[in-house]
């Protein structure tokens, strides 16, 4: 008789600055390399990833967020982790193991069209190509370790707009980060930026 072999999922969570958020981590990658969606509710995730639909099925789920080798999710306020933690993980494990779809088949195309126009920077200005790079290699880095992510919007007169998704969304600490963090950094390296706006917190 034929035995099925499961795919070996190591599954393990970290804590980020959100309280109600919670990153599942897992020993491969979910999403293409420097993509990310993030859904706000059961309804944008439907017909666009399998996985966060399923996700959204759990009690208590408000947002899910994927990235690269881990989940973001973040919980009702009035509900504790450790109600939730256990059944999520047998949930997400469970999933990954029958080697499930994470992505819809449109929605893998459509992330690759989108890929390809951000790589596309032969229109950027100078200072719009010295933002990017402070961004890619000094803010990403740290706002992925906690779960979110972060985008490039636009550069006007003097004010850079960004787009925070994951746990960066109506994260109590996001406005502190944005503020003392990227503001500073960018207006310290980026000669002509004044400040920054964030979309998303």
């Amino acid at each position: 008789m034929a035995t099925t072999t499961k795919r070996y999922v190591h599954l393990y969570t970290e804590s980020v600055p959100n309280p109600n958020s919670l990153k599942f981590a897992v020993n491969f990658m979910l999403m293409p390399e420097g993509l990310d969606l993030d859904f706000a509710s059961s309804a944008e995730a439907e017909g666009k990833s399998p996985l966060a639909s399923t996700i959204f099925g759990h009690e208590g789920v408000e947002r899910v967020f994927l990235m690269s080798n881990f989940i973001t999710i973040t919980k009702q306020a009035n509900l504790d982790w450790s109600d939730l933690i256990p059944s999520l993980k047998t949930l997400i494990k469970d999933y990954l193991e029958r080697e499930e779809p994470i992505l819809a088949s449109l929605t893998v195309s459509q992330l690759a069209e989108a890929a390809q126009q951000n790589q596309d920077t032969t229109a950027d200005s100078e200072i719009v190509g010295q933002i990017k790079k402070v961004l890619d290699e000094y803010v990403r880095p740290a706002v992925e370790s906690d779960g979110g992510a972060i985008s490039f919007r636009s550069f006007e007169e003097g004010v850079v707009r960004v787009e925070l998704r994951g746990s960066c969304s109506g994260c109590p600490s996001s406005t502190i980060t944005l503020r003392d963090g990227i503001q500073r950094l960018l207006t310290n390296m980026v000669p002509g930026v004044v400040g920054v706006v964030a979309e998303g917190v």
